[in-house]
């Protein structure tokens, strides 16, 4: 995905069956949405950086590098295999394989 990210931006929108028009790729729409989606622009939005979620913990707290990988550094053994646990449980029946 980080790697060809309009494909995959032109495949959730054809998957949600809103496909984007030849006008729109002319006009660069999927670009915009690119940019405006980026993990960049997102963690910079002064609400990310400043405002706080309902439940009192800080906007930023959702942002960490934005790279692929890094929750190694941020999950122990034991978070990541209550986690596995709970994914593995809740799309059990979707075709997943685990």
């Amino acid at each position: 995905m980080k790697e060809q990210p309009g494909l995959h931006l032109r495949k959730l929108a054809e998957f949600l069956g809103c496909p984007f028009s030849p006008e729109e790729e002319a006009q660069g729409v999927v670009d915009n949405i690119l940019r405006l989606c980026s993990f960049e622009n997102m963690s910079n939005l002064d609400v990310n950086k400043n405002g706080k979620h309902s439940n009192g913990v800080a906007n930023s707290a959702f942002f960490r590098k934005g790279e692929a990988g890094d929750w190694k550094n941020c999950l122990t053994a034991e978070m990541v295999e209550k986690l596995d646990s709970v994914i593995e449980e809740k799309l059990q029946g979707s075709g997943f394989q685990f």
